[in-house]
């Protein structure tokens, strides 16, 4: 019964994965939803600094903010938000596929890329592809903070406010259920007009400005641009628990599956030891009783 214990062995050894997965499963699933509300209460800021934003630049028509000036620079920045664990299906593949292909498209152009890196996985995917990787930030834990992400993203928008890129893309992986994540490369500079514009039936707004419009603009469309990269890694986060809870969930099913085959090869293989010893013990038998 050699075999019947080899088999026993990776019944045994199969039974532990699926416990270790259903675990990660459940743990997944109670951050999933804190991470979920976490996204969910970033959003309202983001689309209320995005009004204002867009009153602003309507009421000041004469200036122009730096992110909103295009320029000629044969270099492109990318900020790519992927998760510092592993264990989340396709999730990561598929938006470093999406960067792979946006990269591909700029270096045809003849453009330089500089990158900016924040979570393990795209850190690790831009150093293989040999990528300039200008700056990053890893272990953000379960919970995003500003301060952390400000520093790294801060030096794309210092170079493209100097004029050294012509833009700058957000690449993310963005949140729309918990079966479904969307893996998106938007451009986050120069801020598109569209991107500013407000909605029908809201009304442009005069304002009094103190000290100056020109202090305030600055200060508002920072605030706007370093807001998308806190939503976007917001988004990230609850995409990856989402995307670990199914994953794990599928593993573990998978692991139950490969359980009931292994039991059942075990279960033929013992029928199997067990008619050969009474077939070995009926033709001893008839053997003795002929002689």
């Amino acid at each position: 019964m050699a075999a019947g214990k080899e088999i026993r062995g990776k019944i045994k050894s199969v039974e532990n994965t699926k416990k270790i997965t259903k675990a990660m499963e459940m743990v997944a699933a109670s951050k999933m939803r804190k991470a979920q509300d976490r996204m969910r209460a970033a959003r309202p800021y983001s689309e209320k600094i995005r009004n204002i934003a867009a009153n602003l630049g309507q009421a000041n028509p004469e200036y122009t903010h730096a992110f909103m000036k295009t320029h000629d620079a044969k270099a492109v920045g990318f900020i790519v938000v992927t998760t510092d664990k592993g264990l989340c299906g396709g999730m990561n593949t598929n938006v470093l596929r999406a960067v792979t292909t946006k990269l591909r498209e700029q270096q045809q152009a003849g453009n330089k890329v500089e990158a900016v890196a924040i979570g393990n996985k795209g850190l690790g995917f831009l150093n293989r592809i040999g990528a300039r990787v200008v700056s990053h930030v890893t272990q953000l834990g379960d919970t995003p903070h500003l301060d952390k992400l400000i520093g790294p993203v801060k030096v794309l928008l210092d170079a493209y406010a100097e004029g050294k890129l012509s833009a700058v893309y957000l690449c993310y992986t963005k949140f729309i259920n918990t079966m479904r994540q969307e893996s998106v490369v938007e451009q986050l500079l120069p801020l598109a007009a569209d991107s500013l514009k407000m909605e029908k039936g809201q009304h442009s707004w005069d304002y009094i400005y103190e000290p100056d419009a020109q202090s305030v603009i600055d200060e508002l469309l920072v605030r706007y641009v370093e807001s998308l990269a806190y939503q976007a890694v917001a988004e990230n986060m609850a995409s990856e628990q989402s995307a670990r809870m199914v994953a794990m969930k599928a593993a573990t099913d998978n692991a139950g599956n490969v359980i009931d085959e292994l039991k059942l090869v075990y279960n033929k293989t013992r029928q199997a030891g067990i008619t050969k010893e009474l077939s070995e013990i009926v033709s001893g038998a008839a053997a003795a009783a002929g002689v």
